[in-house]
């Protein structure tokens, strides 16, 4: 396979993907032996509309019916940026071959872990590690060893420095450390890095340079040590060791004859390395290339050094969108009325703002427009989109809440919340405190009665659906006393979730009086009595009674198996809830069913890793020591990493998108219908979406120390990105949502303000949904 690799290069939409899957399918039927047979400069025979095969024949046959994959073809790795663009790329090849050619696809850090798993032998040899398998850590995982490998330091430097939290200097050390990784920079040079780089900004990092890198080294050598894997030390073992070993390099060249890798833009550095050793090898390829995408860099992408790798292809522009946007027309015209604000002019009816004075009328008048243009059938809500530079609670509760009283799906895009932000993972944790001992700190009286509610579904208890008890309910909560539990119906309750009182047969008033007569606090056993402690146990309702007895004896049932060492770990005593209360999730919204997913893939990581320590470390602790330090790392606000992706289906996948604008560009979705929310604010300027000390570690770093203009000058190039961006990803129109005053009451005067001043008001008179 010697032949010219291509190097596709071109804007948002304008058809390079679709070009990779065309030239693809030509290349598998035709038998060539490179892509660069397939086209030359003159005579180009491949139509990119016919490029997407997906509603084709080939795409509506069952995958049983297919022809299988030639073991003869030569092996091809495809690459993406994110897993969701894996899984959508994967389909669209594999429909174009109709599955006769073996694909590999996978994302650059997929790629890594899966090679330093796969060869782990050679690393053992060169290294000399203890031989054992290794485990990969989670963020979360990380972030607690790390801090208790660190302990002394931390709390030595904390105490020195005023306004440092053990959290973020924790993350901070290790995304330095990740960051080193994916440029290839050995961990020898971070310091040296650091002392150029932050001249000056010493506060920004409160460690001395070389502790720093005396923290690093630690870490990663107790890490090895254990057998235990970050995505920092798997791309440092891959480029470091792994890919210049000769027999990897052989093994490599052996299994993959062909590369695909979609938006090089936002591949790491030592992606290129990977790409130039495969060439070197005699692979072909074809590489997309977004000059304005760059959606990771600050992320560990190197956009500039993956250009260089088209000194090595064939360059194929295009220079047309293959589809209609307002970017083709409009984007170099907004970047220049943003940059020059002095210059003015008026914008076409495709832009329009949305004003008011507070965000909440801004919030609320949002909603009303996606609501008219859905009920008036103008678009579907999958052709809606709200972007803002950073979703607050707020946001998302209020667009959600009026939207789906209108019978309007809402999707939030990759919601980065902390797990126990869900009331169902709150009430599960809580049911872990009270069938392991040890664990009374860790619970409260607000909790139990979440937990009462949560776990009361009517569906649970038998017997419990007939008019007589729902009279007796109805009867027994005109009469509940008020008790100091009533603030449980407020807001800043934990109970504040949107609750449908027909749907549980324990509601927030009989909870908040149980878990006040019947909740014995205890830091070793606290208990639930019986409902008949309650001296007026007869205002509870039959409904309420039976359903709070079946929580609590089935709590009873599982202490008792616990003793026998019947629960092999807390993963499957939530497993057990979840079948138990939550009829296995099946019932749920996707949402809910999402974080319970959440929490078992986080609770099986743990308990995975907390055998290895056990193991490695010869200690045996006592069960419940493990459990309370997985509620406290749930409790302290971790967000844990999201489960794999599924696709909604049914009426959810017909949704309105709420997502930030980070979240939005690296999905690559588009919409007829864009809304920027909080079009004011500064944050499309001055938004944070890299880690700590991400422009040191690009291959074209000048050396010298980064300093406020230079922040500015990567902010303003980030904004042009952002804008031509989003307006490359909407087909029809774009309301500029602004409100004078944010949610603190300040004015807002950001760098998108001469865009809502320049574009067309909103006609109040159009609107019919009155809310």
């Amino acid at each position: 396979m010697n032949g010219e690799p291509i190097w596709v290069v071109g804007a948002t939409r304008s058809g390079k993907t679709a070009f990779l899957v065309s030239q693809f399918r030509a290349w598998a039927q035709s038998g060539a032996r490179s892509f660069g047979d397939l086209t030359r400069d003159s005579g180009r025979t491949l139509e990119l509309r016919q490029s997407t095969p997906t509603q084709g024949a080939a795409a509506a046959l069952p995958r049983p019916l297919m022809q299988p994959a030639d073991a003869s073809m030569p092996g091809v790795l495809v690459l993406t940026a994110i897993g969701d663009n894996r899984i959508d790329l994967l389909d669209r090849l594999t429909a174009a071959t109709q599955s006769k050619v073996p694909l590999h696809s996978t994302t650059p850090l997929g790629f890594f872990q899966e090679e330093v798993m796969l060869f782990w032998s050679l690393l053992i040899q060169q290294l000399d590690l203890k031989a054992q398998f290794p485990i990969r850590l989670s963020p979360e995982n990380e972030q607690a060893l790390a801090a208790q490998l660190w302990q002394a330091d931390l709390d030595r430097t904390i105490g020195q420095q005023a306004g440092t939290t053990e959290v973020r200097l924790v993350r901070r050390l290790l995304d330095l450390l990740q960051l080193a990784a994916l440029a290839g920079i050995p961990l020898a040079d971070i310091p040296v890095m650091l002392e150029q780089g932050l001249a000056g900004q010493g506060d920004q990092l409160p460690l001395p340079d070389a502790d720093v890198g005396e923290l690093l080294q630690r870490w990663q050598r107790w890490c090895l040590e254990g057998g235990l894997l970050t995505y920092g030390i798997i791309a440092e073992l891959y480029w470091q060791y792994l890919l210049p070993n000769p027999t990897y390099q052989r093994h490599l060249a052996q299994r993959y004859q062909i590369v695909l890798a979609d938006d090089v833009d936002e591949y790491p550095a030592i992606a290129r390395t990977l790409f130039d050793v495969l060439l070197d090898a005699g692979a072909t390829g074809l590489f997309t290339y977004n000059p304005d995408g760059a959606v990771r860099l600050g992320l560990g992408a190197d956009p500039a050094y993956l250009a260089g790798l088209a000194d090595r292809c064939r360059i194929e522009t295009l220079s047309a969108r293959s589809v209609p946007a307002l970017g083709n027309d409009l984007g170099d015209a907004i970047v220049a009325l943003v940059t020059d604000p002095i210059f003015f002019a008026s914008l076409p009816e495709s832009i329009q703002a949305i004003q008011t004075t507070s965000r909440a009328q801004l919030l609320r008048r949002t909603a009303e427009v996606i609501v008219d243009a859905v009920q008036t059938k103008q678009l579907q809500p999958r052709d809606i989109a709200v972007i803002a530079p950073g979703v607050d609670a707020i946001a998302r509760y209020s667009l959600t809440e009026i939207l789906t009283k209108h019978q309007i799906p809402v999707e939030s895009l990759n919601d980065q919340r902390p797990l126990t932000s869900s009331p169902i993972i709150r009430a599960l944790l809580t049911l872990l405190t009270l069938v392991y001992p040890g664990l009374g700190r860790l619970v409260d009286r607000d909790a139990v009665a979440e937990m009462l509610v949560v776990l009361s579904q009517q569906s649970a208890v038998s017997g419990q659906q007939s008019a007589v008890s729902s009279q007796r309910s109805a009867v027994s909560s005109q009469q509940a006393e008020p008790t100091q539990h009533s603030t449980l119906e407020t807001q800043n309750s934990p109970l504040s979730f949107i609750l449908h009182p027909s749907s549980f047969s324990i509601d927030p008033v009989r909870a908040g009086l149980l878990a006040d007569y019947c909740f014995v606090p205890h830091p070793d056993r606290p208990r639930l009595l019986p409902a008949t402690t309650f001296p007026r146990w007869d205002r509870l309702g039959y409904q309420a009674s039976n359903a709070y007895q079946a929580i609590v004896q089935w709590i009873e049932a599982q202490q008792g198996q616990l003793e026998q060492r019947l629960i092999p770990n807390a993963v499957s005593l939530l497993d057990r809830a979840i079948q138990h209360f939550l009829f296995g999730g099946g019932s749920l919204p996707f949402e809910q069913l999402s974080a319970l997913r959440q929490l078992i893939e986080a609770a099986q990581h743990y308990w995975e890793v907390d055998g290895r320590l056990r193991r490695s470390q010869r200690f045996d602790a006592p069960a419940y020591m493990t459990v309370s330090r997985f509620i406290q790392l749930l409790q302290s606000g971790t967000v844990t990493a999201n489960p794999y992706p599924v696709r909604p289906i049914g009426p959810n996948s017909n949704a309105v998108l709420l997502a930030n604008v980070f979240q939005y560009r690296s999905s690559r979705r588009a919409h007829r219908w864009q809304f920027w929310m909080d079009a004011g604010s500064p944050r499309w300027l001055s938004g944070v979406d890299s880690l700590f000390g991400a422009p040191l570690f690009l291959q074209g770093w000048s050396g010298r120390a980064w300093t406020a203009a230079d922040m500015m000058d990567a902010n303003e190039r980030r904004l042009r990105r952002i804008l031509l961006d989003l307006l490359g990803r909407t087909e029809e129109r774009v309301y500029l949502c602004h409100s004078d005053l944010a949610t603190n009451g300040q004015e807002q005067t950001g760098v998108l303000l001469s865009l809502v001043n320049a574009a067309l008001p909103l006609d109040t008179v159009s609107l019919t949904a009155a809310l």
